[in-house]
């Protein structure tokens, strides 16, 4: 009962938050979804309930009843799980979440901010989820990794993991890109022999320079090397 008090709460609310314009415009940004799986909530909007309903006793038993009906339903999931401040249950709720993950906005917008202070105690999830199969727990993982570890706990043994994923899921592959272009205007000397001595695979290796070059972060001389480094995906 408890279970289902909380869960259609949160239903009504987001109801009651619903923009059906902004539905129409955001179901075309996230293609896979099922025809009339999203509500219409704006982010912030969804940020603000989150910081509340993280805060109720109850909302363990929303976080349990996976999966969900609404697209709303889990980015308002990510943002509650990214509010935990214990590592150890966020973790659990990330790892419980995670399989249930169906799109790239969910997957991108979960970014708990206990993470920060546990970079370490992290890694071995992390190299977890790059194994995995599942185009999202994937994604998420190399999506950490960039995130937290690109700047003072880098190590060459992080892009070395990344270059070795090989997918034919294209939010898998622009994530790996995603990831080069950023360590590339972050780690250049580095990360650039990865380009160089083509590690990628040839639309990832393409799609990484494209973003680097598109990127403000990298100098001028640097974009005119990366272009000279593109190959043919043939």
């Amino acid at each position: 009962m408890e279970e289902k008090k909380i869960v259609d709460e949160i239903r009504e609310e987001l109801f009651a938050l619903q923009d059906t314009a902004y539905r129409d415009f955001q179901s075309k940004l996230i293609p896979g979804l099922e025809s009339g799986s999203m509500i219409g909530v704006r982010t912030p909007e969804l940020r603000k309930l989150a910081k509340r309903m993280a805060k109720r006793e109850e909302i363990s038993a929303f976080l349990e009843t996976l999966p969900h009906r609404y697209f709303d339903e889990n980015q308002l999931h990510a943002f509650v799980i990214s509010e935990n401040k214990d590592f150890g249950r966020c973790m659990e709720e990330v790892n419980q979440f995670l399989p249930f993950v169906d799109n790239w906005a969910t997957c991108d917008q979960m970014s708990p901010k206990v993470f920060k202070k546990h970079r370490e105690e992290m890694l071995p999830y992390i190299k977890e989820w790059i194994a995995s199969d599942r185009t999202y727990v994937l994604r998420f993982g190399i999506g950490m990794l960039m995130e937290h570890f690109l700047d003072e706990d880098f190590d060459p043994a992080y892009p070395e993991m990344v270059s070795q994923v090989r997918s034919e899921e294209y939010y898998v592959n622009m994530m790996i890109a995603w990831y080069f272009a950023t360590a590339l205007a972050k780690q250049y000397e580095t990360v650039l022999p990865f380009i160089e001595k083509r590690r990628l695979a040839p639309w990832t290796h393409n799609k990484a320079i494209q973003k680097s070059v598109e990127s403000n972060r990298i100098t001028a001389e640097q974009k005119a090397y990366l272009r000279e480094l593109k190959k043919s995906e043939k």
